[in-house]
């Protein structure tokens, strides 16, 4: 596939602006839906107004985490799985949380609509602000976005970010029509919303049907065990959203309780923290849009094993996101009278105390908000290595272990201003936490990169060469959970020979013109003793001699089909038997397949009972018969790289 080439391949800078840019712009998007709404409705009704679109702002963070979860979840899992080569796998994880996209967005309308009442006040809302708060709050709250990070792991950023676009562009053109022209106030800045949500996720579903990484049939659309994993994936980009969520609920009421005691009166606290948070948000989106393209760039060359364009990836998404953060810090410390005034009718009574209290908000809260650009990319790059626990801790530092508590604390010493104060001192130590973690992944793939290295030395040096100057061919037996098809993957990239197994379906099928679904299924069957009909499975293995003896012809790795029976003659065959403990096939079962632990034992059992009777019936010998082979290897003893190491020093020795 181009996608695959361009990701292991093409130049990092490049693929960053192919697919960070998109994402970027997409991600801006999403945020102008609310910062539209704000402008106009600051404009349209004044301070209230604003107070009631933040009130409102945490249901659309948490449609957004909810999105975050499944659709960031699916993308590092489709990414991952390409790059270490499961098709299979990656086709169930798109399917499974389209259709959870699906299920989600329809349950996130109904129990808005029955808790909105309740929740406001739990949002910060006061009473001057309930009316409006619940006017803009009706509004039906698709999870679009989701789809749209699932299209762009795909591979289409670009129809991404149109989606989105659309959508944002006719909210921005109603929006005035609607509050100006018709004269509905907060009700129309909900109603373009509304609008320019549903047209965007029409868009998204048309792409469905075109996604070209996989091809996704009926039965991948189901909910099942790959689901978990994807929403592992997703977890702490879901965290993260929730983080923000706690943020914002703990500072609507901070905002609330202690306008009270200042000179700013009730609303206007809660409405300078909405509109300063839209502003950052602009701030977020550059940053989490850089991380986020880059998820696709990290995840495909961490699986297919490609570590220094996996440390370039992260090297520049860090520096390009301190820039980008730099450059925000400046504006907002140098011009936030500018900035803020977009948001508020200058004619307003309230003015000269809100841009009072909107310019120390700028300048003491945001006062080093260039260090978050860390923590955000941080999160989510270590998120694209498949290291959740890391991700999700790096999430919770800033926000949960620090801020929260931080302006609780501060607000009883310095009243509304404690709670500014609370940002800056939680941005520095949580900068701190993040270079500890961050460099400590890092390092860990730096180790990675250097064990490939060396052994890309060991198998390429002039040692090698005179067994790869001759014909080599591999033809490894096992046991079901033995991680005999890894170990022969490792054993066909270290020394550069084809890999025959999935593969091998695909020759068979054109030697018999049996289906491949067929032959998956039934090579390992046998017909019954004492039926004399020549039948599929019996054609079936005569076939797959066949393709055997011609494929090595050339050197090669062959799992299964009872390649080392075959090829007992061939003097260039180095027949290998690998079996494993009862506890560690389970273990195997469980991480590489997917099978429930409750289940895994007896799936073993039956899968090592048939191939040994498959063997048997066209053999005549045991599977486990010692006889058959040059070498039986216990995997647990070696582990499944060392096992592939062993086998090619018994190569190296005895060729």
């Amino acid at each position: 596939m181009k996608k695959e080439l361009d990701l292991g391949k093409e130049k990092i800078g490049k693929l960053l602006l192919a697919f960070s840019v998109p994402c970027i712009i997409s991600m801006i998007i999403n945020s102008i839906y609310n910062i539209v709404d704000q402008i106009f409705i600051g404009k349209g009704v004044g301070i209230i107004g604003n107070a009631a679109t933040n009130v409102i702002f945490p249901i659309v963070i948490i449609c957004n985490a909810l999105a975050g979860l499944v659709g960031n979840g699916a993308a590092a899992n489709l990414s991952l799985r390409l790059g270490e080569g499961k098709k299979d796998e990656a086709k169930k994880s798109i399917g499974s949380s389209i259709t959870l996209l699906f299920i989600i967005s329809i349950l996130v309308v109904i129990i808005f609509e029955l808790l909105l009442p309740n929740l406001v006040y739990v949002f910060g809302c006061t009473k001057n602000v309930y009316s409006s708060a619940m006017t803009y709050g009706r509004i039906i709250v698709f999870i679009y976005s989701g789809l749209s990070q699932i299209i762009r792991a795909d591979g289409s950023p670009k129809y991404s970010m149109i989606c989105l676009l659309v959508g944002a562009i006719l909210n921005i053109i109603l929006d005035p029509i609607f509050i100006f022209t018709f004269n509905m106030g907060v009700a129309g800045g909900a109603i373009a919303t509304v609008i320019g949500q549903i047209v965007s996720f029409v868009i998204a579903i048309f792409y469905i049907p075109k996604i070209k990484s996989v091809k996704l049939s009926k039965e991948d659309f189901k909910i099942g065990k790959c689901t978990l994993k994807t929403l592992s994936l997703g977890l702490s980009s879901f965290i993260t959203q929730m983080t923000v969520l706690a943020l914002f609920v703990v500072m609507n009421n901070i905002m609330n309780k202690y306008a009270l005691t200042s000179k700013f009166g009730e609303d206007i606290p809660l409405s300078v923290y909405g509109v300063i948070s839209k502003i950052n948000s602009l701030y977020v989106s550059l940053i989490l849009g850089l991380a986020i393209g880059a998820q696709p760039i990290i995840g495909f060359n961490y699986g297919a094993g490609n570590y220094k364009r996996v440390k370039e990836t992260l090297r520049k998404v860090m520096i390009t996101g301190f820039i980008i953060g730099i450059i925000f810090n400046l504006c907002i410390y140098i011009f936030p009278e500018n900035i803020v005034s977009i948001f508020i009718n200058k004619s307003s009574d309230d003015y000269k105390l809100f841009m009072e209290f909107a310019i120390d908000f700028c300048r003491i809260f945001l006062l080093v908000c260039a260090l978050n650009s860390f923590e955000m990319c941080s999160s989510i790059t270590i998120q694209s290595l498949g290291n959740v626990k890391k991700a999700t801790m790096v999430s919770f530092a800033r926000q949960i272990i620090l801020f929260i508590p931080l302006a609780i604390i501060l607000c009883q010493f310095y009243g509304l201003y404690g709670a500014l104060y609370a940002g800056p001192i939680a941005d520095t130590i949580c900068f701190i936490v993040v270079i500890f973690v961050f460099t400590s992944e890092y390092k860990k793939i730096t180790k990675l990169e250097n064990k490939a290295q060396k052994n890309e030395i060991i198998y390429n040096n002039e040692n090698l060469k005179p067994v790869l100057n001759k014909r080599v061919v591999v033809a490894i037996s096992r046991e079901y959970g033995s991680g005999g098809r890894y170990v022969g993957e490792i054993i066909s990239k270290k020394l550069g020979i084809k890999f025959y197994d999935k593969a091998f379906i695909s020759e068979v099928n054109k030697e018999t013109g049996l289906s491949e679904e067929f032959i998956k299924e039934n090579e390992q069957k046998h017909r019954v003793l004492g039926s004399f009909e020549y039948n599929n499975d019996d054609k079936l293995f005569v076939a797959e001699e066949k393709v055997i003896k011609n494929i090595s012809k050339e050197s090669c790795v062959i799992v299964g089909r009872c390649a080392p029976y075959v090829l007992k003659d061939n003097k260039d065959t180095i027949k290998i038997f690998l079996y494993s403990s009862e506890e560690d096939k389970i273990k195997r079962a469980i991480k590489y397949y997917n099978i429930p632990k409750n289940k895994a034992q007896k799936k073993i059992e039956k899968i090592n009972k048939m191939r040994d009777k498959h063997y048997s019936y066209y053999t005549g010998s045991s599977l486990y018969n010692p006889s058959n082979y040059d070498l039986m290897i216990n995997v647990d003893s070696l582990g499944i790289e060392g096992t592939a190491d062993y086998i090619i020093e018994y190569i190296m020795q005895k060729k």
